[in-house]
């Protein structure tokens, strides 16, 4: 049960990324059907610690608070700067006593020094990904997503991508309907998957016509066959400038684009209806529940029952799971 909550601060911490953790951990939501959790702030010399841009902030705790924790944040620093000494044994304790250990935009270098980066996968700022890299070359860094789960490690891109690792950590761990109580009080989507991308090839252009009314379009008929000849001819472009337009404004294909939107509406059909496996695939543009099934078992790893079990947020939805046949 994730409960107790250490984030650990060293001189160069990030004023914005330090802020979004005190704010997803540190506030009482009770009053409004959320969760409370017992956090702490902490630095391995207990005083003053120098923030960014400028700022200083006195921290009372020192790590042993992060010897009991449930979670252990390793906020971003100047890194690859030296890590102050007990910071790396602390996130490697963490992770060893089975604890998840997350990371924040440059707060990932952390983890990379307690050797916790090894063979997994992980992501970071993409202004830091080749830096990461070349640090810890046993690491898999992926420098376009917004946040990687692997193996009880979780790790984040910069700014807002840290408010989506959390909000994915209290899915896992609390449910949806936690989760979306803290993402109302922020007044931030509730969820942003992680494969997302941290930025695309090109800008959108500000004078010229682009693909968002043909998205909104997709995304309200995501149960028609989304072809990529339908699309173009849609758009008014050859299927070539058609794909190479989609890669340039979203950084994905358009069956990549569909097949996560499909997956979005069928989890939050699961979470918020009663709606049978067979309508959900339908209604969200699978056609039929093996293949909802063999998206979900790929891309989530999961089942659409489990994961029905683990997020339905609604009386409706919650009744629903005992009557759901799953493979």
């Amino acid at each position: 049960m994730l409960q107790r909550v250490a984030a650990i601060a060293v001189p160069g911490v990030s004023a914005f990324e330090l802020g979004l953790v005190c704010e997803v951990f540190g506030i009482d939501r009770s009053d409004t059907g959320g969760p409370v959790f017992d956090f702490t702030l902490c630095t391995p010399e207990p005083g003053p610690v120098a923030m960014e841009p400028g700022l200083t902030l006195d921290v009372t705790a020192g790590l042993e608070a992060a010897a009991d924790a449930d979670l252990v944040v390793a906020l971003p620093y100047k890194a690859p700067h030296t890590l102050p000494q007990g910071v790396a044994d602390a996130l490697r304790a963490a992770h060893d006593r089975g604890a998840w250990v997350m990371s924040i935009c440059s707060g990932t270098f952390a983890l990379g020094e307690a050797g916790l980066l090894d063979g997994r996968r992980c992501t970071t700022h993409w202004m830091y990904a080749d830096d990461l890299a070349r640090r810890f070359p046993t690491a898999e860094v992926d420098p376009a997503v917004l946040y990687v789960e692997d193996r009880g490690v979780i790790s984040s891109a910069g700014t807002a991508a840290g408010i989506d690792a959390c909000l994915h950590l209290l899915r896992r761990e609390l449910g949806a309907r936690q989760a979306a109580a803290v993402a109302r009080r922020m007044v931030v989507p509730p969820h942003r998957d992680g494969g997302q991308a941290q930025y695309v090839e090109t800008p959108l252009p500000c004078d010229a016509d682009t693909l968002a009314p043909l998205l909104a379009w997709m995304g309200e008929h995501l149960d028609a066959e989304l072809t990529v000849p339908d699309l173009a001819a849609r758009a008014l472009m050859s299927e070539r400038t058609f794909a190479r337009r989609f890669r340039a404004e979203t950084g994905t294909t358009p069956a990549a684009w569909v097949t996560r939107q499909r997956l979005v509406r069928a989890q939050e059909m699961l979470e918020r209806t009663s709606a049978g496996v067979d309508e959900i695939a339908r209604r969200s543009g699978f056609g039929s529940a093996a293949i909802l099934r063999h998206h979900f078992a790929r891309v989530l790893g999961t089942s659409p029952g489990a994961y029905r079990r683990q997020f339905a947020c609604t009386d409706e939805a919650e009744s629903a799971v005992d009557r759901m046949s799953v493979a």
